[in-house]
């Protein structure tokens, strides 16, 4: 009804320009409509009305995204009443608030008291807003930070009232599906999977990169951040003889406004405006899949921001030409105000980030950042001396004629947005194409350096980049060594070493000095001890530890001539599909599990994520964000996979889904090859929902083993290890003192009570696996309690401080 409501409206009072000035002073709302003129029904009617033919477009749009999923989320009724309520309550408290502050003479409520507002979007933000109450977890979460985020950055950055008036609305939205679904107050912190921070961080940058622009193409400049919005703008200067004439003799004010505009204008100063905020998305798309340099890169790019901001505005008067504070001393504080947020933004973004940089894991190859630091130098110094040659050689044809310190003083001015310079002396201007070109490009060619550096540097994992990871994968699929875990070495966060031969790879992760390897090498067998013995060199030459993780027994005699200690850490558990078989009263849990499902309606299917619908992506998603909310510890990485893994081509995923296409449980499952042939798959994600079936979990494993066992080439399956759970007894030596069976039991200890490891080797039990001990080897006990933190630190990347601490103090 209201998509009807909203397009009826603008056909009527005008598609393509919006209602009359008459209409508008009618229907639209505001301080003025209300509370001078007396319009107490506009903040209902104003919501039915937009601005133009694109306000048209968007808002149905919306009206037909948001509010049907709003509906469907929590009734036709809710919907509407949400409607209603946010938008009458969000412009009306929004107007009493411009009331109080007309009142006691506010800078921006007397400034935008005559304006008048026509915005559909205020009730379809609140209405959303209350229906995040009936959304999952991770839905729910998403829902209020992208609304939250994106209407502050509106009303920071542009500053109208509508932009009030829908924050307004979004909060109480909040308030009216609290009460729609009233739930006992929960104040407690509910973390993030690594890969929803990600996401979220990543969708705070994009939007923050967003808003300046808001500033550049909107006429409302009456928000908190205009003032950083306006750094990154320009004006489009007056043709004609402006050079000439100002700098013949006739200056005067207009003259000077005229010679600034002239300085700002063209295609290279608009570049040289907008390239950062590009820079600012290509981090963005970094923090979203998890590349921490993408993560400095942000840090910098908002910390810079700031610098010049603090410093143009005054705030950080170093160098240059402070501020001039030119306002009214009884508005000094709104005006201060404005320009230290302006400031603080930034900052907090940066610091944010940086706060979270473990969330990030994927690290560049070593010396892409040395690299990426040094072209932007050689860019900066090379474009530099051509612009101070290139003007030295054309002096003449600028006006007035320059010297070589005029030209080297202006250097920096080419390089950095034009807003910054609104405030500084103007010494000379070009005035042809030729000089014209040289003053304007040589900024937009720095940026674009520092884009496709930071692409690159972006693009370039640890594990190699592209090149090495097709070798990697070329190596898995020949099928020599890596064992049933080998598939792990292809994650993200691994680095890659080959072999001088280049016919082994081992996969590592250095933490606190200590490179532990994910599992044993992956490669001919024959080549195995050679391999382990450079592996061993290469790091001592970088200064670390080498640990070799998740090892099979038949690699205990190679350690063992080379005079390493042994501990076991862990169970690995196998079925043989060729004999799968459940009959017995051992196997009485698996088959109450089966026919369970069978009653329930609850099939499995083995698929692969590209094979996914969007409902189901969208269900696996929030099933994980559930999950992990449940724990009172961050979610566990290194050997222990998350939904980014998932997204592998090559892994297969079996998922219990019923007749509704509602998925219940999902499991991964990651390949072990030989000859190019898969001949076993090992268990990696296992997530359900809370609500699902008891026994959803054995289905799904049973029945993975029951289709396995209908393919003859399958050889085994793994369900994986319990980290540091063991049945005793395992491989491994620890005749080197209880200490190194103390950093495992500590650390299997520790993490029991949230991650339950003994439980989950219980689990498997039920299945009658083969177990299969694994064992870690490493050169020198003395290291034992570094090799402890490091390994605490590889399973939670986001271990605080205090937390180590207070781990390596545990270990006496």
């Amino acid at each position: 009804m209201g998509y009807a409501l909203l397009l009826l409206a603008a056909l009527v009072t005008g598609p393509l320009t919006g209602p009359s000035p008459a209409l508008r002073g009618i229907l639209g709302t505001g301080y003025e409509s209300v509370v001078e003129n007396g319009h107490w029904w506009s903040p209902l009617t104003s919501v039915f009305f937009v601005d133009n033919a694109a306000e048209v477009v968007l808002a149905l749009f919306a009206a037909v995204v948001v509010l049907g999923q709003a509906e469907r989320l929590m009734g036709g009724v809710r919907t509407a009443i949400a409607f209603v309520v946010t938008a009458v309550l969000g412009a009306g408290l929004g107007i009493l608030g411009q009331s109080l502050g007309v009142a006691g003479g506010e800078f921006w409520s007397r400034r935008v008291s005559e304006l008048w507002s026509l915005d559909p979007f205020t009730p379809i933000v609140g209405t959303i807003m209350a229906a995040s109450f009936y959304a999952g977890p991770l839905w729910r979460r998403r829902i209020r930070v992208f609304t939250i985020s994106g209407a502050l950055v509106l009303l920071l950055y542009s500053g109208q009232p509508s932009d009030v008036y829908r924050l307004i609305a979004a909060l109480v939205g909040l308030g009216l599906g609290a009460a729609f679904r009233p739930r006992p107050i929960d104040l407690t912190w509910r973390r993030s999977s690594h890969h929803e921070t990600r996401t979220l961080l990543a969708a705070v940058v994009g939007v923050l990169a967003v808003g300046p622009l808001i500033t550049i193409f909107s006429g409302a400049r009456f928000g908190v951040l205009a003032p950083l919005g306006l750094l990154l703008t320009q004006d489009v200067p007056a043709a004609g003889d402006v050079v000439d004439r100002c700098l013949l003799g006739d200056i005067t004010r207009q003259c000077v406004h005229e010679l600034t505009l002239e300085r700002v204008g063209g295609v290279g100063p608009v570049l040289v405006s907008l390239l950062p905020l590009v820079t600012l998305l290509v981090a963005a798309y970094g923090l979203a899949r998890g590349r921490r340099f993408g993560a400095w890169l942000a840090i910098v790019v908002n910390a810079a921001m700031a610098v010049l901001g603090a410093w143009y505005y005054g705030l950080l008067p170093i160098s240059g030409q402070p501020y001039v504070w030119r306002w009214h001393p009884l508005r000094y504080w709104e005006v201060a105000l404005v320009l230290v947020v302006s400031v603080l933004v930034p900052v907090a973004t940066a610091i944010l980030i940086a706060a979270n940089l473990r969330r990030f894991p994927v690290r560049s190859r070593p010396g892409v950042r040395r690299r990426f630091a040094l072209s932007i130098v050689a860019g900066f110094l090379a474009l530099a001396s051509l612009y101070v040659t290139g003007g030295w050689l054309l002096r003449d044809r600028f006006r007035p004629t320059v010297t070589l310190l005029d030209l080297v003083t202006d250097v920096p001015e080419r390089f950095i947005p034009v807003g910054f310079l609104r405030l500084e002396r103007l010494s000379f201007l070009p005035t042809d194409w030729v000089t014209t070109a040289l003053y304007q490009w040589v900024g937009p060619a720095f940026w674009i350096i520092v884009i496709v550096g930071a692409i690159q540097g972006i693009r370039s994992s640890g594990s190699g980049g592209g090149n090495d990871q097709a070798r990697l994968r070329k190596l898995l699929i020949r099928g020599g060594g890596g064992g049933s875990l080998a598939f792990m070495t292809t994650w993200d966060g691994n680095s890659i070493w080959f072999s001088p031969s280049g016919t082994t790879a081992i996969a590592y992760r250095v933490f606190n000095g200590v490179a532990i390897t994910t599992t044993e090498p992956v490669g001919p067998i024959e080549d195995g001890a050679q391999a382990i013995a450079d592996f061993a060199t290469m790091c001592d030459d970088n200064g670390w530890v080498p640990v070799f993780y998740s090892l099979h027994d038949h690699w205990q005699p190679t350690f063992a001539g080379m005079g390493w200690r042994s501990m076991g850490i862990g169970e690995e558990t196998i079925l043989r599909p060729r004999t799968w078989d459940t009959r017995g009263k051992k196997w009485q849990d698996i088959r109450s599990s089966i026919n369970r499902a069978d009653r329930a309606g609850v099939r499995a299917e083995w698929t692969d994520y590209r094979s996914l619908t969007l409902l189901q992506a969208v269900q696996i998603s929030e099933i994980s964000e559930q999950w992990v909310q449940e724990k009172e510890l961050p979610e566990l990485d290194f050997t222990l996979g998350g939904l980014d893994e998932l997204r592998d081509p090559a892994v297969r995923l079996m998922l219990a889904i019923d007749a509704d296409d509602h998925v219940h449980a999902v499991t991964s499952w990651l390949p072990s090859y030989r000859d190019g042939v898969v001949i076993g798959w090992t268990l990696d994600f296992m997530r359900r929902r809370p609500d699902s079936m008891n026994g959803v979990m054995e289905f799904l494993i049973a029945q993975t083993a029951q289709t396995m066992s209908e393919r003859p080439e399958i050889e085994f399956l793994s369900l994986s290890a319990a980290p540091l759970a063991r049945t005793g007894g395992g491989a491994g030596d620890e005749r080197d003192g209880s200490l190194a069976a103390r950093v495992v039991n500590f650390l299997g200890r520790a993490l029991e009570p949230v991650y339950g490891f003994q439980s989950l080797l219980a689990f498997k039990r039920k299945f009658q696996p083969e177990f299969h001990p694994l064992f870690m080897a490493y050169p020198d006990p003395v290291a034992l309690p570094t090799i402890g933190l490091a390994l605490a630190r590889a399973y939670l990347p986001s271990l605080s401080m205090r937390e180590a601490v207070a781990f390596a103090r545990s270990l006496g």
